[in-house]
């Protein structure tokens, strides 16, 4: 009896550390699908659509478990960045082995859409998790949003799902309707960027300054040379503008050098015993 108890209690543990090892493993999925970062004009935008929040502790994900939109007699039910759970008012629809089968329709995938066909609502699996791809809505603007893709290849049909999620601070809107078969848009928080300066990027003020000082030299030395070269028919190294000037510009900073270094130092021992004492 006792070593039954022991077993009983040593197959409890190991049940729970399968549970915990699973809950981790799941966590850490979900923390990488529906991310995306991208650096463009020296920020680093960076998008979690699937990570908590205090207003919104699911992210995008519907707490309904799933979302649903429909057009024209076609159905789709989808999720973002996970796959369906239905608690109420699942799909009802043949051919469904793809998506979880009959008994458990749209559970086995993250996308699911439905057509009437000879009077029948016939299923096609969309997508999965593992077929989910993230990219910016617009490239050129990268604060508009984020745009999650999910498809499934088959034999028959190849089919692809389309979810636009816009960024709005202020409001959330799931989706109306179908743009047209494949594609639909959700406003949402969670569409906005987490904006960052790129680490490294830019030149910082100084650097600014230093190129506009070289450009403005630049200009300086090229229009110069230009006009003793044509106007004044100068040539040879003489076409370089005020000279005199540039050649001397190392015995000035010599100069200027030494006459720092004797002002901080002191008259040097050689420069103090140049003079004789005068008795008066």
């Amino acid at each position: 009896m006792k070593h039954w108890k022991m077993q009983s209690r040593s197959l409890l543990l190991h049940l729970l550390n399968l549970s915990i090892l699973y809950r981790l493993g799941v966590v850490h999925a979900l923390s990488t699908i529906c991310e995306f970062s991208i650096t463009q004009e020296n920020k680093f935008y960076s998008y979690s659509l699937a990570s908590p929040s205090e207003t919104f502790p699911h992210g995008v994900l519907s707490e309904d478990g799933y979302y649903k939109v429909s057009s024209n007699g076609t159905v789709v039910w989808f999720q973002l960045c996970d796959g369906m759970i239905f608690n109420h008012d699942p799909p009802r629809c043949f051919d469904c082995w793809d998506c979880g089968g009959s008994s458990r329709c749209g559970m086995g995938c993250s996308a699911l859409m439905s057509e009437i066909k000879l009077g029948y609502p016939v299923c096609t699996a969309i997508g999965r998790t593992q077929t989910i791809t993230t990219d910016l809505i617009d490239k050129e603007n990268p604060d508009m949003g984020i745009v999650v893709k999910t498809w499934h290849q088959g034999s028959e049909r190849n089919c692809s799902l389309s979810v636009s999620v816009i960024c709005d601070s202020k409001q959330v809107q799931g989706p109306k309707t179908l743009e047209r078969v494949g594609v639909t848009q959700i406003t949402h928080p969670a569409g906005c960027a987490n904006v960052l300066s790129a680490p490294g990027s830019g030149l910082g003020w100084f650097g600014t300054l230093l190129i506009i000082l070289l450009c403005l030299f630049g200009a300086y030395f090229i229009a110069g040379a230009a006009y003793r070269y044509f106007y004044l028919g100068i040539r040879g190294i003489d076409i370089i503008p005020n000279l005199e000037f540039w050649a001397s510009l190392p015995h000035r900073i010599r100069s200027s050098y030494m006459s720092l270094v004797r002002r901080f130092r002191g008259p040097s021992q050689s420069y103090r015993s140049s003079y004789s004492p005068v008795d008066f």
